[in-house]
């Protein structure tokens, strides 16, 4: 435990936690959290419904990866005065997506506590922030630009397919960005974000979602079975996915905004909940990238911790009627979370780029950068780990100066 990081103290009162929260706050946790219950949401409904999962374990693990997630959010968020808000691992979700082709899910479900019991260890450690300080950060940056570069990629495209909707919130966002008065009252995104929203009700652009008399989730326990193919095959990986790809963007992306980030609790923690999560059949936690970068983003330093609570309060309303808003959220159009999400990351994908590449190790961070965007995967794990490695080792054979002006 000597391992962990100590908490910032004196411990925050309500009254300095309510001073501290600002309008911007409440924007980027609005934001930062439609993200999160949008798209992410609809990869777990996607995978578990290709792998035969019944609607109500659907839920129990969307309860799961919410509510026991927000839990920890707020708690990271108190404890550190730091925007922590963990949700779970998107790519290892798609993962298992495979896996569940041929492996029932209570195998799965063994693999995620296995894959917590690792992490827990790695965290306690001590072993992974040592590793962290020595990777580059623009060669960690150029990762997290590789990430998200498909944000901004995916708003070009919406106003392309519906200009109604994606191109009236990219006007709004930069009428209001263009405006500074106006925008101190209006937040740019959270106009953007009303614009769409009444683009797609006077367009009649929403569709109705499936009627449910299930409103408030009844969570179901998941009995796991552990064998060793499901371990052989999801366990590394996954604990892979989660500390290089998902808190490794999410630690750069607080480094950037200028917060520290407590790595070894965030593994432990990140272990510790990934086998509090598999209970009820959820994927590992992991710190989130988009969603830190989105509430670290504007506003004052010191009031981002106050937008990771929110969020994770938000989180956990979310995850008790996960069966009903699901189905609302999954109803939206594309175009209007694409846009939405690609005018939220604008700056912080401008800010990336400019800490990748405006520097030292830049041959490195182009080949990490090159790498994650290409998507390719080795030995079933992702581009963003392989980026890393591959851009660490060309910087160490190219760029040796740049390690001794470091050292």
């Amino acid at each position: 435990m000597r391992q962990i990081e100590k908490i910032v103290e004196p411990r925050i009162s309500v009254t300095q936690l309510l001073a501290d929260v600002r309008l911007s706050s409440l924007s980027n946790a609005v934001i930062g959290f439609s993200f999160a219950a949008s798209g992410p949401v609809a990869v777990i409904l996607a995978v578990g419904s290709k792998g035969g999962l019944a609607e109500s374990q659907l839920s129990s693990w969307i309860f799961a990866a919410f509510f026991l997630n927000g839990l920890l959010s707020i708690g990271a968020c108190c404890l550190y005065r730091t925007p922590l808000v963990f949700f779970w691992t998107i790519p290892g979700t798609v993962l298992v997506g495979s896996a569940l082709t041929h492996l029932s899910f209570a195998e799965v479900v063994g693999a995620f506590y296995l894959t917590g019991v690792l992490m827990l260890l790695l965290g306690l450690s001590g072993w992974i922030k040592r590793i962290m300080d020595n990777i580059p950060m623009p060669i960690v940056m150029a990762m997290v630009a590789g990430v998200f570069l498909q944000f901004g990629i995916d708003w070009i495209r919406s106003v392309q397919s519906d200009f109604l909707i994606a191109g009236s919130m990219t006007i709004s966002f930069i009428a209001l960005s263009a405006l500074p008065a106006a925008g101190r009252y209006l937040p740019p995104v959270i106009g953007a974000l009303l614009t769409g929203v009444l683009m797609m009700w006077f367009g009649d652009r929403v569709e109705a979602p499936v009627p449910t008399d299930t409103w408030i989730v009844l969570p179901q326990l998941i009995r796991p079975e552990f064998t060793l193919r499901a371990a052989a095959e999801l366990v590394v990986p996954l604990a892979i996915t989660v500390i290089a790809a998902q808190n490794g963007q999410g630690i750069a992306v607080l480094r950037n905004a200028g917060h520290h980030a407590p790595i070894n609790f965030i593994t432990s923690a990140c272990g510790l909940f990934s086998m509090l999560v598999a209970v009820f059949g959820s994927s590992s936690t992991c710190l989130t990238g988009p969603t830190n970068a989105l509430i670290s983003s504007s506003g004052p330093r010191n009031s981002h911790y106050t937008a990771g609570i929110i969020i994770g309060l938000f989180a956990l309303v979310f995850g008790l009627f996960a069966p009903a808003l699901t189905r609302w959220m999954v109803a939206t159009p594309f175009e209007f979370l694409a846009a939405l999400a690609g005018l939220a990351m604008f700056r912080v994908l401008l800010s990336a780029f400019d800490s990748a590449f405006c520097g030292r190790f830049s041959l490195g961070a182009l080949l990490c950068f090159l790498i994650t965007v290409s998507e390719v995967t080795i030995l079933r794990v992702g581009a963003p780990f392989w980026g890393l490695v591959f851009g660490f080792a060309l910087s160490w054979v190219l760029e040796r100066d740049d390690f001794d002006q470091t050292g």
